[in-house]
């Protein structure tokens, strides 16, 4: 049974002979009540300190929820973050790698196609080399028969000697210059060709090569 300290206080007993003092038994009964009433009293603050206490324990595991739910959260966003970063990366590193392969190609493409014109005006030179050494010699050549006069253009022949020729038309060379045409579009065309036909062997690929070169 539950007592409370007024029903402590308040507590009556029968009176028989040889019994306890009244007093005393009221004075005990007083004292029990007081501390009846005290550890009550004590009870209840622990109770309401107990209650705030669970209250803020229920905080802190809401709190603690929260955060737990915001660390996972960020966690998979971190994650997410770096999957992305690293795809971004490779596939950065992949066209770099490509776009270095492509140049590569390429200027190897150049290289061989620069050794290969290089190649070509050299054969060319040499050509050009060969044909200007013929030229040159087919001109010392000539340059020495006209020196000694082999073909005798410069020697009067003996019949017009005996025939009794002007002095002055012997010492008249065998050959005129005819006298000077109009230039007219036929003209010219002839002299464009004598003067290519002039040119010495190997140099009509030269306006190619200059071509090349620039």
């Amino acid at each position: 049974m539950k007592l409370t300290p007024l029903e402590i206080k308040q507590q009556q007993f029968e009176k028989t002979l040889r019994g306890f003092d009244v007093a005393d038994v009221q004075s005990f009964l007083t004292l029990v009540s007081n501390e009846v009433e005290h550890l009550l009293n004590k009870n209840k603050e622990l109770e309401n300190q107990i209650d705030k206490l669970n209250d803020r324990v229920r905080h802190y595991e809401r709190v603690e929820e929260a955060l737990h739910e915001t660390l996972q959260t960020t966690k998979e966003s971190v994650a997410q973050k770096l999957d992305g970063a690293k795809a971004e990366a490779q596939n950065k590193i992949d066209k770099a790698e490509m776009q270095a392969e492509g140049i590569l190609k390429e200027a190897n493409h150049q290289r061989q196609q620069i050794r290969q014109n290089i190649q070509r005006l050299l054969e060319k030179r040499e050509e050009i080399i060969a044909g200007m050494n013929s030229y040159l010699e087919n001109s010392q050549e000539s340059l020495s028969k006209f020196g000694k006069d082999e073909l005798g253009i410069f020697n009067l022949p003996k019949e017009d000697l005996q025939a009794g020729q002007d002095p002055a038309e012997e010492r008249k060379p065998r050959f005129e210059l005819d006298e000077e045409e109009p230039d007219t579009e036929e003209t010219k065309s002839k002299k464009e060709e004598e003067i290519d036909l002039s040119l010495p062997p190997g140099t009509e690929h030269l306006d190619d090569i200059l071509d090349e070169i620039d």
